[in-house]
């Protein structure tokens, strides 16, 4: 089992990349770095691959919308070169109020664009000249659409490797089968093992049937904020405005992802709640609303015998990779975090 862990886009960035050496020491498989309506992630990995020389870094995730499949291939290829192959191309929707809100694209068909986008980069890799005719995406441009001078070219540098991995992030039955069929791995939010079967069971074992065996096995990646101790249990709280912003307040009623996905595990009402306060502005009552067991079973924060049962049970759904957030007050006590996990995990 991998350990991985996300990098804060909203501030302390560089101060953590500095520190980045000590946690591949301690055991650090691999960084996330998130794109969201802040500072682009491409740069950001950019500034991590020249200050690192052994961690997998990955994108968490670069939305399918805000850039051209071309240009997505072409960032991951750059990446990969910069770093010597550590890079992982991190894909994912993101939701209609960042898409249409901030970049004022149409929010159209995620499923098949995931489809494409990935179809293409795989073509760019392999350095084929790139010809490619989909329901929403045709290059080159058709002659009827443009000046007509387009043509089929093919990446002018060889990538560093002709298969860059794809990880999806994707929650939704549908997305999560597309996931399981063509990409090498798959990052779920808010996962609990208990429910990861009946969840997305289904969809999951839909989508590896169609799967080709040379794409490997699904890399799954689950997150989850750790902390280890037998006086950690108040830090659960720390969940609770994170976990309403997003089952209240990503997206509006009948198109907030995370919500669905809190309705599935069983919380329909708290859910239908946490909506309708959070809508109405009242967020910290919105956050009191948060079943604690759900705070409590997506998380690694607790006795050092919890955390280790947790782990078993993540491994036991089908996790591969750890994604985590060491909750130490210290860079040592974070260190030390990264450490005990990574041996729980070899256990």
């Amino acid at each position: 089992m991998r350990i991985g862990m996300a990098l804060n886009y909203s501030g302390g960035f560089k101060e953590t990349v500095a520190e980045l050496a000590d946690y591949e020491r301690a055991g650090l498989d691999i960084v996330f770095v998130a794109e969201a309506y802040s500072f682009d992630a491409v740069s950001q990995m950019g500034y991590i691959a020249a200050k690192t020389e052994r961690l997998q870094i990955a994108s968490g995730i670069l939305p399918i919308y805000s850039r051209t499949p071309t240009l997505l291939a072409m960032t991951a290829a750059g990446l990969d070169y910069v770093s010597d192959g550590r890079f992982t191309l991190g894909l994912g929707a993101s939701g209609p109020q960042v898409i249409e809100g901030f970049h004022g694209v149409p929010y159209t068909a995620p499923l098949g664009r995931t489809r494409e986008v990935i179809e293409i980069c795989r073509q760019v890799w392999r350095r084929e000249r790139v010809s490619f005719e989909g329901r929403h995406y045709t290059v080159p441009l058709p002659a009827d659409q443009g000046t007509g001078l387009g043509k089929p070219l093919k990446l002018i540098n060889h990538p560093v490797r002709a298969r860059i991995p794809i990880v999806v992030a994707a929650i939704g039955p549908k997305n999560v089968e597309l996931t399981a069929e063509v990409a090498e791995g798959w990052e779920p939010i808010f996962y609990v093992p208990e429910k990861a079967a009946d969840v997305w069971g289904p969809a999951l074992a839909a989508g590896r049937a169609r799967r080709d065996p040379e794409l490997g096995e699904l890399d799954v990646i689950a997150q989850a904020s750790l902390a280890i101790g037998d006086d950690v249990s108040g830090l659960l709280e720390f969940g609770r405005p994170m976990a309403a912003l997003y089952i209240g307040g990503m997206g509006a009623k009948g198109r907030n992802f995370y919500n669905d996905l809190a309705r599935r595990y069983g919380y329909e009402k708290e859910a239908e709640l946490i909506q309708e306060l959070y809508l109405e502005g009242r967020k910290e009552e919105a956050a009191a609303q948060v079943p604690a067991e759900l705070l409590e079973k997506m998380s690694l924060i607790g006795s050092e015998g919890f955390v280790r049962d947790r782990v078993r049970a993540l491994k036991e759904s089908g996790v591969t990779t750890l994604n985590v957030t060491p909750l130490g007050r210290t860079h040592e006590e974070r260190l030390r975090l990264i450490e005990t996990i990574r041996e729980i995990a070899a256990e």
